[in-house]
């Protein structure tokens, strides 16, 4: 049995082809990503569990960007849209909540999780930037999640790795801790030896070029955030075979 596990973060259909491709064990299928990831459309879920047969399919459950405190509207559109991941065949789901005070959302999240019935649960970075890891760790195995997606508190999970290593043996094979947040194959392995994690979760994305020819970049289609309309961010097979290779070789 292989020693790691890797887990591609993906931002299309297009995305979750490559990482399979690429030899990824599993996709996050993500829309919304210059926000942290928001939940997909019903399309971009049911084609990616067309074309994904040797990865395992988990969809992000985040109904918009900005902090993890939902309100009751909020809180039951997440509902409806587990219920559509599930319904759809996803094999799992990514979420995580919170309170006014950073705490882990317990309530809440025991609602979500009574309507994943049965797929595997991941708590996403929500988890970094809760006000206590230690004892938000002990609540989220409490509550049944198969991993947390966790950076180690830090911009990257290579800053994180003095958090990652604590928290690695916290767990005690209690709980799977998944690595992410800038992890590429320039710093995979040094994580790994580090932490003791086996768990990965990465993008492996190139910048590629608009085929459009005519263009008009003065009438830009977002009014807060700028960005280039004419390229766009895509994981690569080659950047994903990368990655797994820096750390198997």
């Amino acid at each position: 049995m292989r020693e790691y596990l890797f887990e591609v973060c993906a931002n299309s259909v297009e995305s979750c082809m490559a990482a399979q491709a690429g030899g990824a064990d599993r996709v996050e299928l993500c829309a919304g990503i210059p926000e942290g990831g928001t939940t997909p459309s019903y399309g971009d879920i049911v084609i990616a569990r067309e074309v994904l047969q040797n990865a395992r399919l988990h969809v992000i459950i985040r109904p918009r960007g900005g902090d993890f405190l939902y309100s009751p509207i909020e809180q039951r559109i997440m509902l409806k849209d587990i219920d559509n991941a599930r319904r759809l065949e996803a094999d799992g789901i990514v979420l995580g909540c919170l309170t006014p005070d950073g705490e882990v959302d317990i309530p809440l999240m025991k609602q979500l999780m009574e309507a994943a019935q049965g797929m595997s649960v991941t708590f996403h970075r929500a988890f970094d930037v809760c006000c206590n890891p230690q004892k938000a760790l002990e609540e989220i195995i409490s509550l049944g999640c198969d991993r947390i997606l966790t950076s180690g508190q830090q911009p990257t999970a290579e800053l994180g790795i003095p958090l990652l290593k604590e928290l690695q043996q916290q767990a005690a094979g209690r709980i799977t801790l998944l690595a992410g947040c800038g992890v590429n194959e320039t710093n995979i392995a040094h994580i790994a030896n580090e932490t003791g994690i086996h768990e990965f979760h990465f993008s492996a994305r190139e910048t590629i070029a608009s085929r459009m020819q005519y263009r008009k970049e003065q009438v830009p289609m977002g009014s807060t955030v700028q960005i280039n309309e004419f390229e766009r961010n895509v994981t690569t097979k080659e950047r994903v075979k990368a990655t797994i290779a820096a750390i198997l070789s």
